[in-house]
C-alpha cells in the first residue's frame, strides 16, 4: 500500500453535536481516521466518547454537523457491552455466523488471527472477559474491514491482559493496514498501539501524539499529575512479565505454553 493510500482519510466527522436534556453531550467535534491509522479517544467516564462513537456510525441521530464515509468502505464494530440471554443455547461457532453465511475455514482464520481458536465449540456465556473480547474481534474481522471501531475494547478484561488486547490490535493494524477508532478511558494502556490521541470531555480538550497529550495541561487537569508517573509503572508491570486471557500472570517456565496456546 503506497503512502497516499495509506494516508486517505475513512471516516471525517464534522463539527459534531449530540444534545441529550438540553445539554451537550457531544459537542462541536472534528475527527478524521485514515487508513493504517490508529486514533484513540480517551477521557473520563460520561464524557461523550460512547456517543460520539455511535453517532459517527449513524446508530444515533447528531443534533448538528455531519459525517462522511469514504465510498464503498467497510467497518467492523465492536461494542462496549454485549448482553446475551444465558439460557440461550449459543456457542462461539453460532454466533460468528448470526447474520451472516460464514465459511467454517474463515471462522477459524478470525479466531486464529485474534489467538483463541480452541473456544469456536465453547458456549458463549463460559467465556472469560478476554475471550469474549477476543472473539468479538474475530466477529468484526470476518467482515474484512477498512475501519475498526471499537468501544473499549478491553471491557470486563483484567488488567494485567487489557495490554496484551492493544497490542494484538497493534498487530491487527499492522497486517491489515485498515484505520482503527477506539475508545479507551486509560491512555497509558494504549499509548503504544496508537497514533494520535483525541482527549475528550464532551468537546476536544486536546489532541495529538500520546506522548504528547500525557504533557498537555487539559489532560493532566483531567486526570492528575500522577497519570503521567502511571505511565511508566503500566509499562513496567506489562513487559515484566505476560498474562493469561483472564489477565492472571504466566510464569516464565509455562510461556512457550501460553505463546503456542494464544499467540
Amino acid at each position: 500500500m503506497t503512502e497516499s493510500e495509506t494516508a486517505r482519510p475513512l471516516i471525517r466527522a464534522e463539527n459534531l453535536t449530540v444534545n441529550r436534556g438540553g445539554q451537550s453531550v457531544v459537542d462541536n467535534i472534528n475527527l478524521t481516521v485514515s487508513a493504517g491509522e490508529i486514533v484513540t479517544l480517551v477521557g473520563p467516564n460520561g464524557a461523550g466518547k460512547s456517543t460520539l462513537i455511535r453517532a459517527i456510525l449513524h446508530l444515533i441521530d447528531s443534533d448538528s454537523g455531519r459525517v462522511e464515509r469514504e465510498p464503498g468502505v467497510t467497518i467492523g464494530y465492536v461494542p462496549q457491552q454485549l448482553e446475551i440471554d444465558p439460557t440461550m443455547p449459543l456457542d462461539v461457532r453460532r454466533f460468528l455466523r448470526l447474520g451472516a453465511l460464514v465459511a467454517e475455514a474463515d471462522m477459524k482464520r478470525a479466531l486464529e488471527e485474534v489467538g483463541v481458536t480452541e473456544v469456536i465449540d465453547t458456549p458463549m456465556q463460559g467465556l472469560s472477559g478476554g475471550e469474549m473480547r477476543r472473539v468479538l474481534l474475530a466477529r468484526a474481522l470476518l467482515r474484512d474491514p477498512d475501519l475498526l471501531v471499537l468501544d473499549e475494547p478491553t471491557a470486563g478484561v483484567d488488567f494485567g491482559g487489557q495490554a496484551e488486547l492493544y497490542e494484538l490490535i497493534r498487530h491487527i493494524r499492522d497486517r491489515r493496514q485498515c484505520g482503527i477508532l477506539l475508545v479507551s478511558h486509560n491512555l497509558h494502556l494504549v499509548m503504544a498501539a496508537t497514533d494520535r490521541v483525541l482527549c475528550l470531555n464532551h468537546h476536544i480538550c486536546c489532541e495529538g501524539q500520546p506522548d504528547a497529550v500525557t504533557r498537555n495541561p487539559a489532560y493532566l487537569e483531567l486526570f492528575g499529575s500522577e497519570a503521567v508517573a502511571s505511565a511508566m509503572a503500566v509499562y513496567t508491570h506489562h513487559h515484566d512479565h505476560h498474562h493469561d486471557l483472564s489477565g492472571a500472570p504466566v510464569d516464565e517456565s509455562d510461556q512457550h505454553n501460553h505463546e503456542h496456546s494464544h499467540g
